[in-house]
């Protein structure tokens, strides 16, 4: 994995590309120790881009950089790994690689992206904090961009429902922004994730922001817009759904307000309109009376002493220590547990030998 962290940070090499000459090659290591003459004679890669290959192995040491990568509790996940999210490879311009922060969305279960705008009205506010809640108890994921406004709402909805809920960033994962968002944040890692194409340390920039709002999209099976001004972020979000071939759903509002009129334009373009959470549901193929159902995984009968270990884990994370003196087992007695528990996918290490519990 070393190397293909080394091969996701190559800079002014396009992803498709990246994608095109790892393909060729069993692991991503080859291509490190590949020689320059054939770099140069790989027919679609620019001499520029050649160089920029030959010029990174220069610089990096491998397995230095990767460390520090893992110290920072995120998880590399390139195009080629099984974990890679298929809907993100269907779609015309895939990321090399994912940069993780917890979790990556579980492909299983049905998903909304919930999008809008920064600076949102009250009426917005009530209404995404509505639909955003009501999906999650209904067991749907949300995915959002952790903006000002409308996204953030929708996040925290779902996590004060006991819901799970991805933050895809316009930067490093490892850079919160905005930072009147670091509480929430880190509240996504607990039940969800935090997502990006861009290596750590990565800062904001503007054109990263419209990049962004194509892996919301794609990895979600409808997007809501819930409120857009005419020409707005989110409205790019919602050509990346057209593209991509998922359903926009919008919430109307008043003709005369400003926050309205992108809304608006799209249910005129027959995007459909949301009315209320039950219908949205049904339409994606959910009963309403699956509301607050929670999932039984967490319930299951787990036998001693995983049952003890399990019982002193909830979503506040505990360290190896804690668990130690809750549970009065030995260390290595304890780590063989929590390993077991972990395949089982109950419990979840969120950051080094700092343990909760699975999502139900």
């Amino acid at each position: 994995m070393a190397y293909e962290y080394w091969l996701a940070c190559i800079r002014h090499v396009p992803a498709r590309k990246k994608i095109m000459l790892r393909s060729e090659y069993t692991d991503a290591s080859q291509i490190y120790y590949i020689e320059e003459t054939r770099l140069y004679f790989t027919e679609y890669l620019s001499t520029k881009e050649a160089e920029a290959v030959i010029a990174s192995r220069r610089l990096w040491d491998v397995e230095k950089k990767y460390r520090e990568l893992c110290d920072k509790s995120i998880s590399l996940v390139p195009y080629f790994h099984k974990g890679y999210p298929g809907r993100l490879k269907e779609t015309a311009d895939p990321p090399y690689a994912l940069y993780v922060k917890g979790r990556l969305p579980d492909l299983a279960r049905p998903a909304a992206a919930i999008v809008g705008a920064r600076r949102c009205s009250a009426y917005g506010t009530g209404q995404t904090e509505k639909f955003a809640r009501r999906l999650a108890q209904a067991g749907v994921e949300i995915i959002s961009g952790m903006a000002l406004g409308i996204d953030g709402t929708g996040q925290r909805a779902a996590l004060d429902a006991g819901g799970s809920t991805y933050a895809v960033l316009g930067c490093g994962a490892d850079v919160c922004y905005p930072r009147e968002h670091i509480g929430l944040y880190m509240d996504i890692q607990k039940q969800g994730g935090i997502l990006s194409e861009h290596p750590p340390q990565t800062q904001p920039l503007r054109p990263y922001f419209p990049e962004r709002n194509r892996i919301i999209s794609a990895l979600a099976d409808i997007v809501l817009v819930m409120e857009a001004r005419e020409k707005s972020g989110s409205l790019i979000t919602a050509d990346f759904a057209l593209e991509q071939g998922k359903d926009i759903y919008v919430l109307p509002g008043p003709v005369t307000s400003p926050l309205s009129r992108g809304c608006n334009n799209l249910i005129r373009q027959g995007a459909g309109i949301l009315a209320s959470p039950d219908e949205l549901l049904e339409d994606m193929g959910i009963s309403a009376s699956s509301f607050g159902q929670k999932s039984d995984k967490n319930e299951k009968m787990l036998e001693s002493p995983e049952n003890m270990v399990y019982s002193c884990l909830g979503l506040c994370p505990k360290s190896i220590g804690k668990l130690t003196e809750e549970t009065g087992l030995a260390p290595g007695e304890l780590m063989e547990r929590l390993v077991t528990l972990e395949l089982q996918g109950h419990i979840k290490e969120i950051s080094k030998n700092y343990y909760v519990r699975s999502d139900g």
